[in-house]
């Protein structure tokens, strides 16, 4: 008898193991998809300190096959070139040049955070002076300043451009900037901006949109995984971070240990609009209260078609005339009538319904900000 239960029992937890599976997975499902929006804090923060630097200087581009500057209407490339001469051992201070081949250009580059002395960083060029194209040449030593006037880089190189540009007597071809050029792996790091993060104990998330929602949410998030209060929001821009006592792996393992959890970010609701190109970006928080909406235009059209008049081939008096002729026509858009949006109607719907009648992006922008001005749109609108 007891072999027999046994059976019975062994084969009633095979037929059930499955189905608590599947309800274990249909439980999880939910956890699943909350998270969905969420995104790492590595992605929506900055780390105090751990920023770029911007790098700039002048020089010369050298090998150009006659689109270079013309030395009379650029006098700063006629300079740099005697100085780079004289500093070569060749005197030309008092010769008529008229090279066609050299380009003043400005050098740009980034140094990113804790880059190491004797890196290689990538470098943009861009001419200064009425060179047409950049193809061809390369460009001389030229020493990278940071802010504090220092040099943190020198670059030198063949310059890579990803235009042409063509001409003959009657026609002439362009694409893309052919006065404007890359050069990767162009400069080499000679100075390293000193900062010691292995040391803190404490530090700064910066939320590169700030919230006070999303700075509370990473403080919360940091704080459950650590177990320890050592997260703070500051302001809506800012969390600090403390290294917990016990803590013994330094503040980079704490960032690394953070930085992969995931939050789910906040922002205010946001309307940007850009006029010149008629470009609309909307949050989905958007809404809009109660109002009246009504949307016409005046069209008035005026064609003139003059016509000729003259007199009969044999007739003995008469002049040829020009008699005008005027059509008008006005349109009121006197079929449209005044519509009723309710409350919590979303931006969504109406800019769906607006484009379904058909009107263009210039007037749902107009309309938008009619919207803002009545008060009924709850957003911010931001006007590029």
């Amino acid at each position: 008898m007891n072999t027999f239960i046994k059976l019975v029992l062994t084969a009633m937890l095979a037929t059930a193991l499955p189905t608590l599976a599947l309800a274990q997975k249909t439980k999880a499902a939910p956890m699943t998809a909350g998270t969905a929006g969420s995104t790492r804090i590595k992605d929506i923060v900055d780390i105090e300190g751990v920023r770029d630097n911007m790098l700039v200087g002048y020089g010369l581009v050298v090998g150009l096959n006659g689109t270079g500057d013309s030395l009379n209407n650029s006098p700063f490339t006629q300079q740099s070139l005697i100085g780079m001469l004289e500093r070569l051992g060749v005197n030309v201070r008092d010769e008529k040049l008229n090279p066609k081949n050299i380009a003043a250009v400005m050098v740009t580059g980034t140094l990113p955070p804790f880059t190491n002395q004797g890196s290689r960083i990538d470098v943009s060029i861009s001419a200064l002076g009425d060179a047409k194209s950049l193809q061809g040449g390369t460009l001389l030593v030229t020493p990278l300043l940071g802010a504090d006037s220092q040099v943190y880089a020198v670059a030198q190189g063949s310059v890579a451009i990803a235009g042409f540009s063509a001409k003959g007597d009657s026609a002439s071809v362009t694409q893309n900037i052919p006065t404007g050029g890359r050069i990767a792996a162009g400069a080499i790091v000679e100075r390293e901006i000193p900062f010691t993060l292995a040391g803190m104990t404490t530090t700064r998330l910066a939320l590169r949109n700030p919230d006070f929602t999303t700075a509370r949410r990473v403080a919360s998030a940091i704080n459950g995984h650590l177990k320890f209060n050592a997260a703070s929001a500051d302001n809506a821009a800012s969390v600090t971070l403390n290294v917990p006592p016990g803590y013994n792996a330094g503040i980079v393992n704490l960032i690394t240990d953070i930085e992969q959890l995931r939050v789910s970010p906040d922002q205010m609701a946001r309307v940007v609009i850009d006029e010149r190109s008629g470009v609309i970006v909307m949050g989905k928080d958007v809404r809009i209260s109660t109002v009246a909406l009504a949307q016409g235009n005046l069209t008035i059209r005026i064609t003139e078609t003059p016509q000729v008049s003259q007199p009969n081939a044999f007739a003995e008096e008469g002049e040829t005339v020009v008699v005008p002729r005027t059509e008008m026509q006005v349109d009121k858009d006197e079929d449209k009538k005044i519509t009723v949006l309710q409350t919590g109607v979303s931006l969504q719907t109406l800019v769906a319904s607006l484009n379904a009648l058909g009107v263009g992006p210039r007037d749902i922008i107009t309309i938008l900000q009619s919207i803002k001005a009545a008060g009924a749109l709850q957003a911010e609108i931001e006007v590029m």
